[in-house]
């Protein structure tokens, strides 16, 4: 059956799909800011998870996981932003299940049905009389102040909130795919320090769910790099209730390919929003790399392109340094050939069979003072095609990052 994607909604969040509720609220862990925030469903709803890389993984992590992996259902999810209960030992690990016990109590349900989340300075011990003071104050609904709520307590230094909602259409029922994340420091996923949670109210099972969204965080979450470093804390999590009633979702369901798509379009606006909003960023890069060897090999060398703190700089700084661009696809350690390599900033061509190409500089400058960048890297190497997303490195990453705890 043809895929039927529908337009993006606007005024949409993570309280769009049927049968979810939210709240944010500020408890005490920031100064003023909005730090708490809780999302529920009407019923358990199926999950999927994946989780930071980094060896060192804090309190909430170990809690989820369980949530996820174990009882593979899942019907809430409490996150507090200001501090990332990372590194804070048995204490740190008690506190999560707190939490999630907390939030159990307070919607009625099991707590082996609530995930725990947490993003802030790491090292410090949470302030627990602020958590539970705030658990009981805190009220869920279905409203779009509910829903910008809850996107606004889960920042830390991000500069604007991540939303995106799309529907489609199965058996002929509207299924609404909504997401809300942060991120915008120590981006490096797999995962990097962002928190994704994304709604739907498709009918799939867990096992079904992981699958697809293992795949497609390769495709999205797992393209973006900000500044290099993996977080201690995070993760994605998609809870899907089923409220929409639709046949159980398959790869063998004929409209697989419209749940399976719609669900990437999704992940995809929250990386590109991650991406954009990095600390000090003033613009976003996108590398689309063809010719690869393989679809694995051209986003390795796509995320080599954007990651490069050279490259970075020479766009925030307007230079047309193709010199780097293509220095950093020689050293990404994939299948390259020097004299095939072809590139472009724009529409413009710099490079052609690895040499340059004459162009207009003033052109070129105008391009690269735009919000948006791309990067295309031709290799004739094969039929692999993939992309990467970034930002430029600016002097206020250096300040951000400097007075992170201050």
């Amino acid at each position: 059956m043809e895929s039927i994607v529908e337009m993006k909604l606007s005024s949409k969040n993570i309280v769009s799909p049927k049968g979810f509720k939210a709240a944010g609220i500020h408890c005490g862990l920031k100064h003023k800011k909005k730090d708490l925030a809780l999302l529920y469903s009407e019923v358990p709803a199926s999950v999927a998870g994946v989780f930071t890389t980094n060896k060192v993984q804090a309190a909430p992590i170990k809690v989820t996981k369980e949530v996820v992996y174990e009882t593979k259902k899942m019907q809430a999810v409490i996150v507090n932003s200001g501090n990332a209960n990372a590194c804070t030992g048995k204490q740190g690990l008690l506190d999560a299940y707190e939490m999630q016990k907390l939030a159990a109590e307070k919607l009625g349900i099991d707590p082996e049905l609530v995930g725990v989340s947490s993003t802030g300075v790491i090292g410090e011990m949470l302030k627990m009389d602020c958590i539970r003071d705030g658990v009981k104050k805190i009220e869920i609904g279905n409203t779009l102040e509910n829903g910008i709520d809850f996107a606004q307590a889960i920042l830390t230094t991000d500069t604007v909130m991540k939303n995106t909602t799309y529907s489609t259409t199965i058996d002929g029922k509207e299924v609404v795919i909504s997401g809300t994340a942060k991120g915008s420091g120590m981006i490096e996923p797999n995962m990097a320090t962002m928190l994704g949670f994304i709604t739907t109210d498709a009918n799939i099972e867990s096992d079904v769910l992981q699958k697809a969204l293992s795949e497609i965080t390769d495709l999205t979450f797992n393209c973006i790099t900000v500044d290099g470093d993996t977080s201690t804390n995070d993760m994605v999590l998609v809870l899907a209730n089923g409220l929409a009633g639709n046949n159980p979702l398959t790869p063998e369901h004929p409209d697989w390919n419209n749940f399976y798509k719609t669900l990437q379009m999704v992940a995809e606006d929250l990386a590109k929003a991650i991406a954009r909003d990095g600390e000090g960023a003033t613009k976003l890069i996108e590398v689309e790399v063809d010719g690869a060897v393989s679809d694995e090999e051209a986003r390795k060398i796509a995320k080599t392109v954007v990651g490069s703190p050279l490259v970075k700089t020479a766009v925030f700084g307007c230079d047309a340094n193709w010199g780097r661009i293509i220095a950093a696809v020689g050293y990404s350690g994939a299948t390259v050939d020097p004299d095939k390599i072809m590139i472009k900033i724009g529409d413009k061509k710099m490079v052609e069979n690895g040499e340059p190409v004459p162009f207009n500089e003033e052109e070129l400058i105008k391009i690269l003072k735009a919000n948006e960048i791309k990067i295309y890297v031709s290799l004739s190497q094969g039929e692999g095609h993939g992309f990467a997303w970034g930002c430029d490195l600016s002097y206020d990453y250096v300040q951000i990052n400097a007075s992170y705890r201050s």
